[in-house]
C-alpha cells in the first residue's frame, strides 16, 4: 500500500480494524507507555492517542506491533522488495533469468528519492516542548523520540544517495541539556552516522542532522534495514512504501523529508557531548548516563495534522520483535549470500537480541576424519562477527547443518538441545577477550568492552541429556534450590554475588563438591538469584543466562583446564549469571501507574 503519509496509514488501520483511539487526555509521563505495553502485551491494535498532556499534538504508537500488522500495511509491495534484497545479494539470478526479476529492476528505479522544491510552505515551525514528552520507565533521564529517522550526509561525498539514514535514540530534555535548544543524541559508534561523524570531526567541520519523525511507515523500517552494501535507506523506503523518497533543503541547507510529520535540525560539533540517558532499553535493563553526542536544534518542522509515531523499548518481546520478524521474511535471504557455508543465524530475541546468536552452517572440512570436528563452522562464527551488528553478540551457538537438516535456530529448545548433546566442552568454546560488545550491555569490563565465546558443536551425539537429576544429586553449602528449564540445563541459586575474589571461592566449591561425581546428562549450570524464576519459562532461561555474564569472567567448568592457552572443562559448563554490582537496574514498571490505567478498560 503506498501511504503518501503516516495519517493515510493511519486511517487505513482504523478502517480495517487495526487501531484504536484512545480519546481521553493521558499523560506522557509514564501512562502512554504503560498503555502501549499492555495492549502489545494482548497482540492487539495501533494506538493513536488524540489528547496528549502539555502538547498539541497526537500521537500512535504499536504500528507494528504485530507481524500480521507488519504485512499488512506493506501488502502490496513485500514480494517486489524480498526479490531486490535477493538481487543485491546475487545478482547473478536476474543474469539467469532477466525476465523474472524484470519487475524488481523497475522497482529500484521507481524508488530513486525526489527532490522536489515547492513543499517547504507545509511545514510549520514549534519547539522541542511542544512535542509529546513521553517518558517511558520511571529511572529515565527524560522523554525520549523511540521512532526517529536520523539523517546524515558523508561530507565528503555530500547529497542523499551516499547519506545514512539510521534509528538512533534522542534525549529530548532532562540532564545538562538547555531547554528547546540542545537534545541529545545516542548511537554506536560502527554505525553510519559515527563514520558521518568522524569524517566531519577530522575536518574541524559541524556534522548536519535531520531527524525526522512520522511519514510513511516504510520510512521508520528503512532506518532499521540492515540493507546490503550500495542499497540507500532511502530508496529501500521508497521501493517498501510504493512511493519515492520526497525531499528538499531548507534554507540553512538541511535535508527535510517532504513526507515526515516532523523534523528537527541541528548541528553536532566536533567532540562536544553532554550526559545522556538513563534509559530503558531492549536488553530489559536500564543503559546508564554516558556522555554522547549533544546536537545544537536550528529549528522543530511539523505538518498541520502531523501525528508524533513512538514505541515501547523493554525486556524482549517488544514492538521492535516484531520489527525483526518483518526483517527477517525480507533479507533473511541476504546474509547467507554474503557469507559463504552460512544457511541460518538469528539473533535471539528473547535473550535481548545482541547478547545470543544460534547460527547453522556447512562443515564439510573432515571428511575423512574418524571422528568429525568444528572446523569450517569456526570460520564462518568469525565471519558472523565481523558483520554488522552481528558483531555485537557475546555468545555464539553454531552447528552443523549436516548433523540435522531439519534444525531451526529459532527453535531455542531444540536447537541448544542439539548443541549441549554434541558439544566437546574440553574443545569447542573458543573465546574471544578484550573486545567490544553492545553499548547497551553492562556485563562487561566498561562501556562498549568485553568479551565474546564461540560455542561450536559438529558430529555425532556424544550424550543423552538428562531430563532429570539424579536422586542424590545435593548442592553445597550457599547454593539453595535448583531447577531444570530444559534437558541437560539446571539453574541454581546462588549467594547474591559480591565481589570477583569470593565468587571464584563459590566457584571452587562447586567444582570440589562435584569433581568426583558423577553428572551425567548435565552439560550446563546456570548460577543465578533465583532459580525458579530462571527455569520459570525459555525467555526466562535465555534473558537470565546471556544478558548477566560475560563470557571471560563468568564462564567456569567443573575439572577445568587450560592448555596451550585453550581453556576447556571436563565436567558440566558453568556460567554465572547472577546481578553483579556493576550490571544496570532492570526495568520494573510503576505500580501506581499500572492501577491508574486501569481506567481505560484496555
Amino acid at each position: 500500500m503506498g501511504y503518501k503519509s503516516l495519517a493515510e496509514c493511519v486511517a487505513d488501520l482504523e478502517k480495517h480494524g487495526h487501531l484504536l483511539r484512545i480519546k481521553e487526555e493521558v499523560d506522557p509521563y509514564l501512562e502512554m507507555a504503560a498503555i502501549h505495553l499492555r495492549v502489545y502485551e494482548q497482540q492487539g491494535p495501533a494506538l493513536y492517542f488524540e489528547k496528549i498532556k502539555g502538547s498539541p499534538f497526537p500521537a500512535v504508537s504499536n504500528l507494528f506491533g504485530t507481524l500480521e500488522r507488519s504485512k499488512f500495511m506493506f501488502r502490496d509491495s513485500l514480494p517486489n522488495v524480498e526479490q531486490l534484497v535477493a538481487l543485491r545479494s546475487d545478482p547473478v539470478k536476474a543474469m539467469k533469468n532477466p525476465f523474472k526479476y524484470a519487475g524488481s529492476a523497475l522497482t529500484a528505479l521507481s524508488a530513486l528519492p525526489l527532490k522536489q522544491s515547492l513543499l517547504k510552505s507545509v511545514f510549520k515551525k514549534t519547539t522541542i516542548s511542544q512535542l509529546p514528552q513521553i517518558v517511558n520507565w520511571p529511572m529515565d533521564g527524560g522523554p525520549f523520540v523511540t521512532m526517529p529517522q536520523v539523517y546524515t550526509e558523508d561530507v565528503d561525498k555530500p547529497g542523499i544517495m551516499n547519506a545514512n539514514l539510521g534509528m538512533y535514540r534522542i534525549q529530548l530534555a532532562g540532564n545538562e541539556y538547555i531547554p528547546d535548544k540542545e537534545i541529545g543524541l545516542h548511537y554506536q559508534i560502527h554505525r553510519g552516522i559515527g563514520v558521518h561523524q568522524s569524517k566531519a570531526n577530522a575536518k574541524g567541520l559541524p556534522l548536519k542532522v535531520s531527524i525526522f519523525v512520522g511519514g510513511p511507515p516504510s520510512h521508520p523500517l528503512a532506518a532499521v534495514m540492515p540493507l546490503p552494501e550500495g542499497l540507500s535507506e532511502m530508496t529501500f523506503a521508497g521501493a517498501l512504501g510504493n512511493r519515492r523518497f520526497r525531499y528538499f533543503y531548507d534554507e540553512e541547507g538541511f535535508c527535510l523529508s517532504a513526507d515526515a510529520d516532523f523534523v528537527i535540525t541541528g548541528t553536532v560539533y566536533p567532540h562536544e557531548t553532554k550526559p545522556e540517558g538513563p534509559f530503558g532499553d531492549h536488553l530489559g535493563y536500564y543503559s546508564l548516563t554516558h556522555p554522547f553526542p549533544l546536537m545544537k536544534v536550528h529549528n522543530v518542522y511539523h505538518k498541520q495534522d502531523a501525528i508524533w509515531s513512538f514505541t515501547v523499548v523493554g525486556r524482549p518481546p517488544q514492538e521492535d520483535t516484531s520489527f525483526g520478524a518483518l526483517i527477517h521474511e525480507i533479507t533473511g535471504s541476504a546474509l547467507p549470500q554474503e557469507i559463504h557455508g552460512l544457511k541460518e543465524v538469528n539473533a535471539v530475541d528473547a535473550a535481548g537480541v545482541h547478547p545470543l546468536l544460534f547460527a547453522i552452517g556447512s562443515e564439510r572440512y573432515t571428511p575423512f576424519l574418524k571422528e568429525r570436528r568444528p572446523q569450517e563452522i569456526l570460520t564462518i562464527a568469525n565471519h558472523i562477527l565481523g558483520k554488522n551488528q552481528l558483531s555485537l553478540a557475546k555468545y555464539v551457538f553454531i552447528a552443523a547443518s549436516e548433523d540435522n537438516e531439519l534444525l531451526d535456530t529459532h527453535d531455542i529448545k531444540l536447537f541448544l538441545s542439539h548443541i549441549l548433546s554434541r558439544i566437546d566442552l574440553t574443545r569447542d568454546l573458543h573465546f574471544h577477550t578484550q573486545t567490544t560488545i553492545d553499548t547497551l550491555d553492562y556485563s562487561g569490563e566498561g562501556l562498549n568492552s568485553g568479551s565474546k565465546v564461540v560455542i561450536a558443536a559438529a558430529g555425532e551425539v556424544k550424550r543423552k541429556l538428562a531430563t532429570v537429576v539424579a536422586d542424590n544429586f545435593r548442592l553445597p553449602d550457599l547454593f539453595t534450590t535448583f531447577a531444570m528449564p530444559m534437558s541437560g540445563v539446571i539453574t541454581v541459586t546462588a549467594p547474591a554475588y559480591t565481589n570477583e575474589a569470593l565468587a571464584a571461592q563459590e566457584i571452587e566449591k562447586l567444582d570440589n563438591h562435584f569433581k568426583d561425581q558423577s553428572l551425567d546428562g548435565i552439560t550446563l549450570m546456570v548460577l543465578c538469584d533465583d532459580a525458579e524464576f530462571a527455569a520459570a519459562t525459555l525467555n526466562n532461561f535465555v534473558w537470565v543466562t546471556f544478558t548477566r555474564s560475560n563470557p571471560a569472567t563468568d564462564i567456569h567448568g567443573i575439572r577445568a583446564f587450560t592448555k596451550n592457552k585453550h581453556w576447556g572443562c571436563r565436567g558440566p559448563l558453568i556460567i554465572d549469571a547472577r546481578k553483579k554490582p556493576h550490571h544496570a537496574p532492570e526495568l520494573i514498571m510503576d505500580q501506581t501507574v499500572e492501577e491508574n490505567i486501569k481506567r481505560f478498560k484496555l
